[in-house]
């Protein structure tokens, strides 16, 4: 049952987070604009634009990647002033456990976790996409493209799809050509100088069509200025990008990897270690609760600084562990789930082992 202590730590952990939040957002706001600004002039964009279209999109994502680091910074600047008080001591003597004592950090750490996951299954996706969409219109940012040359994707079981050049912002392939086979071999080839996709009727018009049909006598061949024609393909399963997971929501982002998978393209694990790592990111805030609060509960020469210093030891360490981790599951050494998760696992154990080795 919730008490009085209770309300007052997850009022304080609240003011402490939103209050880092904020100053980390502003900081990173005003450094990017300070980089940006000769992009903004030359491109012409507008003060509209910048602050309306991309900074305000930009906030959401900015706020997940800050929250484990704003909780963990609350925790420890909350739980080392309680401490240097010997406020803890006084609760002990009280018969106040630290088992208790860690109940409401617990339920603040669950309901920053649960709000970021909704907000990651639902809300930041779009702005993602919002934010990418002005980038590539007026900053200029390295290409994350994974496919562009010689893309070749199979539709089913028996047509495949070879693409020379595909432009990702007018959604055109340039010289395409189609292949349908059936077991004895190939039956029809369709070849077009340019695919373009038609965004209203969700299909594609092909543009300078080359149709050839083979029968057991020989082929023939047939021309035709353009066809619409619909494929079990979009334009995202053409111009995929290192980013692509993080503008999806979570349904359409297993239907993503699903593609992927069907269309027989490569590099199928890195969208899954990215998913993989987007489910079980908002753990994290769990994980450095446990951690900063054994940490930050022993009273330790050196006061908050200390405290501080072991703090930003691991946070480096965390952040470095799932980052070192996260290549391993791309090439496959190991699984793109245990890729995304190992460094939650390995640090809530360590968690788990400083609260319990932490003076009761």
């Amino acid at each position: 049952m919730i008490n009085k202590l209770d309300r007052y730590i997850i009022f304080r952990l609240f003011t402490i987070t939103l209050f880092v939040i904020m100053v980390l957002v502003f900081i990173f706001i005003m450094i990017d604009f300070s980089e940006n600004s000769d992009d903004y002039t030359d491109k012409g964009a507008q003060m509209n634009e910048i602050w309306g279209d991309y900074y305000l999109n930009y906030i959401p994502e900015m706020t997940r990647l800050i929250l484990p680091v704003a909780v963990f910074t609350a925790c420890l600047f909350l739980t080392g002033q309680l401490s240097e008080r010997l406020e803890i001591t006084a609760l002990k003597a009280a018969g106040i456990s630290l088992y208790r004592l860690i109940v409401p950090y617990l339920v603040f750490a669950v309901f920053c976790a649960g709000t970021i996951s909704f907000l990651d299954s639902n809300i930041i996706p779009n702005s993602n996409e919002a934010k990418n969409s002005f980038e590539k219109k007026y900053l200029k940012k390295r290409t994350e493209s994974i496919d562009r040359n010689h893309i070749y994707r199979q539709l089913s079981k028996n047509s495949i799809l070879s693409v020379n050049y595909y432009d990702s912002n007018q959604d055109i392939a340039y010289r395409i050509e189609l292949t349908n086979s059936d077991s004895i071999g190939i039956k029809k080839t369709i070849s077009a100088n340019q695919m373009v996709w038609n965004d209203e009727g969700k299909d594609w018009k092909l543009k300078t069509v080359t149709v050839r049909e083979f029968t057991q006598a020989g082929y023939s061949e047939s021309s035709i200025s353009e066809i619409d024609t619909t494929l079990n393909i979009f334009p995202r399963d053409l111009s995929r990008s290192t980013s692509d997971i993080y503008q999806l929501t979570y349904a359409e982002a297993i239907n993503y990897i699903n593609s992927i998978e069907r269309s027989g393209a490569g590099n199928v694990n890195m969208p899954k270690v990215q998913f993989y790592g987007r489910l079980v990111y908002p753990l994290s805030i769990i994980i450095v609760i446990i951690v900063g609060f054994a940490v930050a509960s022993v009273r330790r020469r050196g006061g908050k600084g200390v405290y501080l210093a072991a703090g930003l030891a691991i946070s480096f360490l965390y952040l470095a562990f799932m980052k070192i981790a996260e290549p391993f599951g791309y090439y496959g050494a190991i699984s793109p789930a245990l890729a995304a998760s190992i460094a939650h696992i390995s640090f809530f154990l360590v968690g788990l082992f400083l609260l319990i080795s932490a003076k009761k």
